[in-house]
């Protein structure tokens, strides 16, 4: 029996900017650095910008 993986590194792919990440979670701009800035999305800062993944944005908190 041949065993298969849910594993997709397009999901692993870097997400760069807030407005890249709003159109992802459907949300406005502004919401979405509301909630970057507050921690409540998975995402780092590098330098001014905010980066995130698929994975992390449409997975945060369920098991993979």
């Amino acid at each position: 029996m041949r065993e298969t993986s849910n594993y997709d590194p397009d999901l692993d792919k870097p997400v760069w900017g807030a407005a890249n990440i709003a159109a992802i979670i459907n949300r406005s701009e502004r919401q979405t650095y509301y909630l970057l800035q507050r921690g409540l999305i998975d995402a780092d800062k590098v330098g001014v910008t905010w980066r995130s993944s698929l994975r992390r944005l449409l997975f945060d908190g369920e098991e993979r």
